[in-house]
């Protein structure tokens, strides 16, 4: 239950305000009337066993801790058997996160002495007996107060932590993507040197404005940490190289302890040591502290406690126990052992076929080794000779040609207003694939690695008449049609799939391979492109302001792209889809490292966000259906691996902000294209080997054609619009 305003609470602590809720409990600031000074009061209304030992673990780490750059707890109080309140330091001031907006990159000594004061604090939690690890260092839980002095904040998530061999009383594992190392996910041992990662990645997002590359992609080779200097090119190599060390993926290669990682800040700028609680940054401005801070790190915390551990233990497995190991390293392990499977079991099957052959097959036998088994047929045995007419599926198809008013005999498609999952399809009753309503040719146009660097291809929908269009030596992909279907645009350089295409450039070209042309090539990448409806413009992402944001080139002027999407540092705009009628933009909005579908008008104005997952969830790759009732985009879990959903949301109800999982049974669908009619979807998935392809469905998932099957990567494929036809 809430307290209000003015409660008195244990005939001492007085309520000012509530700082922040959440299903746990709320953060007050209240009134010591004894002392009359502020104090914070953490608040836990779970009952349960578990919690409520965690919650009192949190009480003894901080009721023993004396450091000028930790909180302080004052008291534990227990009202009944459910109620428990935390009375601690309440610290005035901003968190880092707020002094980074603020801001935007902080000046180096800053950031050095904010880590020096950081690894004090560290160095005395981790020299406790028993060791204190705080587990989730990051901007938001590093505070500033009007003076200047530091603090590290929020022991939610504090492990006691003790040798490989004893059990280890732990607290709740939650991972904040980008700050949290690969060990710290699942269930590897963790220790002083996850702290030390944190930290590093708290002040490589304060000196770039850029949160890292997360730690478990990092791990699993799927992304690489961009240097840092290449995000800031003022910051020294020796405070980069300092940085970069102490977030390397295995621990052995990080700074071991906090103390090191401290003398090597400093060293790096050649700043002497202080005495603990010294450090001081810059006072940040009176108006500058947010009111409820405490409350958002609260629920972000609850948040990811809930989605990504469950129940909070208090004793850690056996598997807690072990050192990391790379995730890259299990991956290859068990494709060795696949390998050795498959291998064995072809050795069977061949010493199986052997043994059978004399049995089955005798006529494959010399007369005279068959004449010294004496089981086996009469040597003058015939076998008759039968001859088999073709199967039907080697007959040719018939080539069928539709018209642009013609509808697929086999398809039922409910009311254009009806989400995709309430979309009822029935299978063909031939193998013979009939062309969507309107698709002229019915092509698709895809990138494809099958000769090294990938090129565009276009391929009609009965996966015949492949056509190369693009020839260019540093790769190209990421199609988009003009609406005419007569030209395309794409990108290039393109080596394969991947997120951020660095130093790309855009391009046109005729469908027939002719008239490629450069149409802009401004430095630090173009990508996603996307074609307007009426033809006159292109909008696409650029990394040109240091971030990535919207620009939309006129194609009567090239001369100059416009940017319609400016955002804060750290918010970052990509992957823009047009609405049928060329007034809005769908797109990609990057905040805090989560995807979020957001909403804009074409000049830029009005941008809304449409969707609201959470923090357990990234959303990305929009789509407009070509009637504007439906947006699709993909959805993959932000904090842990999972194949990306398919989702869908209303395209004009704006009061709707959760999406639905659209009930397609694929291991992966990925960068789905509308056909023109709207009656079918074009995507990536696998089938076998890992191999990415192209296919496409109706829109109720049936009659899935898998149209290209090379051994390279096919990606990015779009659906040629509708050719007029006289």
């Amino acid at each position: 239950m809430t307290l209000e305003k003015d409660t008195l609470l244990h005939n001492r602590y007085r309520i000012v305000e509530i700082l922040g809720q959440g299903g746990m409990g709320s953060v007050y600031r209240a009134i010591d009337e004894n002392l009359g000074v502020a104090i914070a009061l953490k608040e836990n209304l779970i009952s349960t066993d578990e919690y409520a030992r965690q919650f009192r673990l949190e009480a003894v780490i901080l009721a023993n801790l004396r450091h000028p750059n930790l909180p302080r707890v004052s008291d534990h109080i227990l009202l009944g058997d459910q109620e428990q309140y935390l009375v601690m330091d309440f610290i005035e001031g901003e968190d880092l996160r707020y002094r980074m907006e603020r801001l935007g990159m902080l000046p180096e000594e800053e950031a050095v002495h904010i880590g020096a004061a950081i690894c004090d604090a560290g160095t005395y939690l981790h020299t406790r007996k028993p060791p204190i690890l705080h587990r989730d260092i990051k901007p938001g839980n590093v505070k500033i107060t009007p003076d200047g002095h530091i603090f590290l904040v929020d022991f939610g998530l504090a492990k006691v932590y003790h040798s490989a061999s004893q059990a280890t009383k732990s607290g709740a594992r939650a991972m904040t993507p980008g700050y949290s190392p690969p060990e710290q996910y699942g269930t590897a041992r963790t220790d002083p040197r996850t702290d030390i990662y944190s930290l590093s990645a708290t002040l490589y997002a304060a000196l770039t404005g850029f949160i890292p590359e997360d730690g478990l992609a990092r791990a699993m080779d799927n992304a690489q940490l961009t240097p840092l200097r290449k995000r800031n090119a003022k910051i020294s190599r020796r405070l980069a190289a300092t940085i970069e060390k102490a977030m390397a993926v295995d621990p052995s290669d990080r700074f071991q302890t906090a103390e090191e990682f401290k003398k090597a800040l400093l060293g790096a700028k050649s700043k002497s040591v202080q005495i603990p609680g010294s450090y001081t940054v810059v006072p940040p401005p009176p108006d500058s502290f947010p009111k409820n801070d405490i409350g958002e790190t609260v629920r972000f915390e609850e948040k990811s406690i809930r989605t990504l551990r469950g129940a909070l233990p208090h004793v850690a497995t056996k598997e807690e126990d072990q050192p990391f190991i790379s995730p890259l390293k299990k991956q290859k392990e068990r494709e060795r052992r696949r390998r050795f499977a498959w291998v064995r079991f072809v050795l069977i099957l061949l010493v199986l076929l052997g043994i059978s052959v004399p049995f089955f097959a005798p006529g494959v036998l010399p007369p005279n080794l068959r004449g010294m088994i004496p089981f086996l047929v009469p040597t003058n045995t015939r076998i008759p000779t039968v001859t088999s007419s073709p199967l039907p599926s080697q007959t040719p198809l018939p080539t069928i040609t539709l018209t642009a008013t013609s509808r697929p005999p086999t398809a039922t498609i409910a009311p254009t207003n009806t989400l995709i999952p309430e979309v009822v399809g029935t299978a063909l009753s031939t193998q013979v694939i009939f062309p969507p309503i309107g698709s002229g040719s019915g092509q698709i146009a895809y990138a494809s690695s099958r000769t090294g660097t990938p090129q565009i291809y276009i391929v009609e929908l009965a996966g015949q008449n492949t056509v190369q269009v693009t020839d260019i030596s540093n790769g190209a992909c990421q199609p988009s049609w003009s609406p005419d279907g007569e030209r395309l645009v794409f990108i290039s350089p393109c080596k394969g799939l991947d997120d951020i295409y660095n130093n790309a450039s855009l391009y046109l070209i005729n469908a027939d391979g002719t008239g490629l042309t450069s149409i802009d090539s401004s430095p630090g990448g173009n990508f996603d492109p996307a074609w307007s409806p009426d033809g006159r413009s292109i909008a696409f992402t650029s990394l040109r302001t240091g971030q990535m944001e919207i620009f939309s080139l006129d194609l009567d002027d090239l001369s100059s792209a416009a940017q319609i999407t400016q955002g804060a540092r750290t918010v970052e705009s990509r992957q823009p889809a047009w609405s049928r009628n060329g007034s809005q933009i769908v797109y990609t909005v990057k905040r805090y490292g989560l995807y979020q579908i957001w909403v804009m008008n074409a000049d830029g104005t009005e941008p809304k966000q449409i969707v609201r997952s959470g923090s357990a969830f990234s959303d990305y790759l929009p789509a407009w259906s070509p009637n504007g009732e439906l947006i699709i985009f993909n959805q993959r879990c932000a904090a842990k691996f999972c194949n990306p959903y398919l989702m869908g949301i209303s395209g004009v109800d704006r009061t709707v902000e959760q999406g639905k999982r659209l009930q397609i049974n694929l291991a992966l669908i990925q960068n789905v294209d509308y056909s023109p009619d709207g009656f079918f979807l074009a995507y990536e998935s696998i089938v076998e080997s890992n191999n990415l392809d192209i296919f496409y469905m109706t829109i109720a998932g049936g009659d899935r054609v898998r149209l290209t099957t090379d051994i390279g990567q096919d990606f990015h494929p779009v659906w040629r619009p509708a050719i007029t036809i006289p």
